[in-house]
């Protein structure tokens, strides 16, 4: 049976992520940060010997190897590591009008976090010779795009590009890859939804004309994770019906 292991994969994106994994038959470690409700209604569905769930806060280098360390136990391997969590300012701010502790907030969640899991489950899947490994992006970051009032988030992730196809090199003889993944504009009760429920739902913000879902990310997510995907890796995917998330303001 295979492992995933998905921080922040207990709510919205993740959890869609999360289901499918559990649908395809694997365990999942799926991490939560403070909606421990949410966490445990998802094991109590689906039961403590396909859930493991591990409150982590991904900013914290001790918290992401405890997680690891859980996960391992759980299951005795790691095949899929989905590094789904990710802080964000949602308030518009210039560069200049951060302060400290937010753009350390945005740097160590989303970048150096991976630093943290990587060091852990790499090692991991090389003995076993095998490793799915999937990071989360935004629209336009492999092109490394300026992102006005977005700076810390979007220099974080533009890191994360570079982290990532440096790892699918180093460790492609390990069968192991690395990928990322890039929502498109997916907001509110649509990170849950279906692709059929959005079908219903005009969107004529979205070119494709409704808007992306949680299940959309999922599939991407799932097809990046299959034995024969392997290879695919080092890859951007961006996941946007056509839309323009970083030059809306224009």
């Amino acid at each position: 049976m295979r492992h995933a292991m998905v921080t922040a994969g207990t709510k919205g994106l993740g959890l869609k992520v999360t289901e499918s994994l559990l649908k395809s038959g694997y365990q999942v470690t799926v991490t939560y940060l403070n909606d421990h409700e949410r966490a445990k209604a998802l094991q109590e569905k689906w039961g403590i010997e396909y859930v493991q769930i591990v409150r982590t806060d991904v900013t914290k280098g001790d918290d992401c190897k405890e997680l690891v360390t859980r996960a391992q136990a759980f299951a005795g391997r790691i095949d899929v590591c989905i590094h789904n969590a990710g802080p964000y300012v949602f308030e518009k701010k210039k560069l200049v009008d951060y302060e400290e502790s937010e753009w350390n907030a945005m740097i160590d969640g989303n970048l150096t976090s991976s630093f943290h899991l990587m060091k852990e489950v790499v090692p991991i899947m090389r003995k076993q010779k095998f490793g799915r490994i999937v990071f989360y992006g935004f629209q336009g970051a492999n092109n490394a795009p300026g992102w006005i009032y977005r700076s810390a988030y979007a220099a974080a992730k533009v890191g994360l590009v570079s982290l990532m196809k440096t790892i699918s090199i180093e460790e492609a003889e390990y069968g192991i890859t690395a990928n990322m993944v890039c929502p498109g504009n997916i907001m509110g009760e649509m990170k849950e939804a279906t692709i059929e429920e959005a079908r219903h739902h005009k969107d004529q913000n979205t070119p494709i004309g409704r808007s992306g879902t949680g299940e959309d990310i999922a599939r991407t997510v799932m097809f990046l994770c299959e034995d024969n995907a392997d290879m695919v890796t080092g890859t951007v995917i961006e996941v946007t019906g056509g839309v323009d998330v970083i030059h809306r303001y224009r």
